[in-house]
């Protein structure tokens, strides 16, 4: 699933607008849209995104061994 598509999602749970998730992480809603419309979010961005939501980032490969490698 795409980041643009997760963050939709997260919006719909959290009962506000795209724009205004734009605006709590600092970004005008403009450059917001079009940051969802390339995928061109970085890690620390989403995990900005997730503590101005109040939720909690975890971004992480996991390994067939079971090691986990987080960023």
């Amino acid at each position: 699933m795409a980041v643009s598509e997760q963050l939709k999602i997260l919006c719909v749970k959290l009962g506000i607008s795209v724009s205004e998730l734009g605006r709590l992480s600092g970004k005008s809603p403009q450059a917001f849209s079009q940051k969802m419309k390339r995928e061109s979010f970085t890690v620390d961005e989403l995990k900005q995104i997730a503590e101005v939501s109040g939720c909690k980032y975890e971004g992480s490969f996991i390994l067939p061994s079971g090691d986990k490698v987080s960023y």
